[in-house]
């Protein structure tokens, strides 16, 4: 699998000694049932001002058809609720998987996720949750623990299952799990990452024909720690994932702007049964942060094209979100 051990780094709730995915972890995440995966694809676009994308998107059986083509649209429809759960207050665990060959040994690879997620957490941006989950308190959503990942780039991508051992080794200490706690797992510069052993459908701009997502939200079922929430982050700064450099530079900026997409999402859908939709101008299981996903087409590439706007005193560079009760796309609740 290619990692060789995961160590705690200090934080506030951080493990308190060294953790390593063991074949125990491995077989936990063969045998755990995904109830999602919902799946953020590449800027590309077929002709200028238009993009037709494919999104990766597979739900439970229940919650058919499972995939579909979207067109950018400013208001492109009110997101209507399954009767899935969604995440009230939750805690955030950042797992960093370093790499010494490629220099990302500390979490300022990625920028400064955590310093984000605490500013974020801190805003009017992240009460426009609050009309999909039935909460309006302040700090519902904060920085837990982290931990690191010491990691050699394996010969052939990572899969969903790499990823889940690692989130279980953490999780099964950590005793942290269900609704309550999001896993974030940050991959370094140069790895790529499929859902399956096919390798059809991965994080992989070395390889265009491979090529389906940015980043990904999902949930699992493992048959002893339970339901567990995650998110995967491969490195944002390539072509066909990134932002232009905004205030904190290209490499957070474009960090911050996915993961930010990821989270909105787990909160309002963890599960792919709450909050999306699926019937307005053919956006099939469009979330929340779909519909607000829009693109900057140059000469020379195709690139997110986020706002940039003041959270908890800092600016940032972000995708807006879509509200249903502005029925448009908006930082505010």
């Amino acid at each position: 699998m290619g990692l060789l051990a995961v160590s705690a780094a200090p934080s506030a709730k951080a493990q308190d000694q060294a953790i390593s995915p063991s074949s125990w972890d491995v077989t936990a995440a063969r045998e755990a049932v995904k109830q999602s995966v919902h799946a953020t694809p590449p800027h590309s676009a077929a002709t200028r001002g238009h993009v037709e994308r494919t999104r990766l998107d597979i739900r439970p059986s229940s919650a058919a058809p499972s995939q579909g083509n979207g067109s950018q649209t400013q208001n492109p429809g009110d997101l209507t609720y399954q009767g899935g759960a969604v995440v009230t207050h939750a805690q955030s665990h950042a797992i960093y998987v370093l790499n010494q060959a490629v220099h990302c040994t500390t979490p300022s690879c990625w920028g400064n996720p955590e310093g984000f997620l605490q500013d974020l957490g801190a805003s009017d941006f992240i009460h426009i949750t609050d009309q999909y989950v039935g909460r309006t308190d302040d700090n519902r959503y904060t920085v837990g623990s982290h931990a690191s990942v010491n990691f050699k780039l394996p010969s052939v991508p990572l899969t969903d299952s790499d990823v889940l051992a690692v989130i279980h080794a953490v999780a099964s200490k950590s005793g942290l799990s269900g609704y309550h706690h999001i896993y974030h797992v940050f991959l370094p510069p140069g790895t790529d990452e499929c859902f399956d052993s096919t390798f059809t459908a991965c994080y992989s701009p070395d390889n265009p024909y491979t090529f389906g997502f940015c980043a990904y939200h999902s949930s699992a079922d493992f048959t002893d720690i339970g339901h567990v929430l995650y998110s995967v982050e491969p490195f944002q700064n390539v072509a066909g994932c990134n932002d232009l450099p905004g205030p904190n530079g290209q490499t957070a900026d474009s960090t911050n702007d996915t993961w930010s997409h990821e989270l909105f999402e787990t909160i309002t859908d963890p599960d792919g049964t709450a909050w999306y939709n699926f019937s307005n101008l053919g956006l099939l299981f469009d979330e929340v942060g779909d519909e607000c996903e829009f693109l900057l087409f140059t000469s020379n590439a195709d690139y997110g094209n986020p706002l940039t706007f003041k959270m908890n005193g800092k600016s940032y560079q972000v995708q807006t979100e879509y509200s249903n009760s502005a029925h448009a796309c908006t930082i505010r609740p």
